[in-house]
């Protein structure tokens, strides 16, 4: 019987509790919507979109970002802490291959629940890659609130995106907070009361 590297208890598995490894692959799930949300409250809630404005540095100490998600999101924070779990972890199993590049949190999160099993079993430092996944988490639901805002379904993009008049059609949505609607597909932007009419106006009939 071996003991888990992040709650102590009694394991089958070499260095990860049954229980703590599903909560790992929910974490790992969850974080990269988590990141999107943090995107979000990189302005200070005391200040609205349309009151930030470029200014040069020497206009004074105070940046119109919020520092704190800076430091979550930024260089050291998420991304890069995961993206360094999964350079680890590849090292550890396929030591002769080269590391990974870095191809953003989504995949990196993806990649490492793949390989939950062989981590629980195999990875001596299942522990900490716990433990600090869990860190990561409480971390930015602390910042987006917990639980964590979940966008909201508006409605099917209704942009022309070639010459041959067809129509993107992705789900467009909305974070409570956002000044405007943006299509993630193809990046058309919807603000104002005209765009908004003509995008209820030119949603697709349900189907009967």
């Amino acid at each position: 019987m071996n003991t888990c590297g992040l709650c102590g208890t009694d394991t089958p598995a070499a260095h990860l509790c049954t229980r703590d490894a599903v909560r790992l692959a929910r974490r790992l799930a969850d974080l990269p919507t988590l990141y999107d949300e943090l995107a979000q409250c990189l302005v200070p809630r005391r200040l609205g979109f349309g009151e930030i404005v470029a200014t040069k540095a020497a206009a004074g100490p105070r940046s119109p970002l919020d520092e704190d998600v800076l430091d979550t999101i930024g260089s050291g924070g998420m991304e890069a802490a995961v993206h360094a779990w999964r350079v680890d972890v590849q090292r550890v199993r396929w030591p002769h291959h080269s590391p990974p590049p870095a191809d953003g949190l989504a995949a990196d999160c993806r990649w490492l629940s793949m390989e939950l099993d062989w981590i629980a079993a195999h990875y001596p430092r299942a522990g900490e890659l716990a433990a600090e996944i869990r860190a990561l988490e409480s971390r930015a639901r602390d910042t987006v609130g917990d639980p964590a805002p979940r966008r909201k379904l508006i409605g099917q993009c209704i942009a022309v995106v070639d010459d041959s008049g067809t129509v993107c059609g992705a789900d467009i949505t909305h974070l409570a907070g956002e000044s405007r609607l943006e299509c993630r597909a193809c990046r058309t932007v919807y603000e104002g009361e005209q765009d908004l009419l003509l995008l209820l106006h030119y949603q697709p009939e349900p189907a009967s």
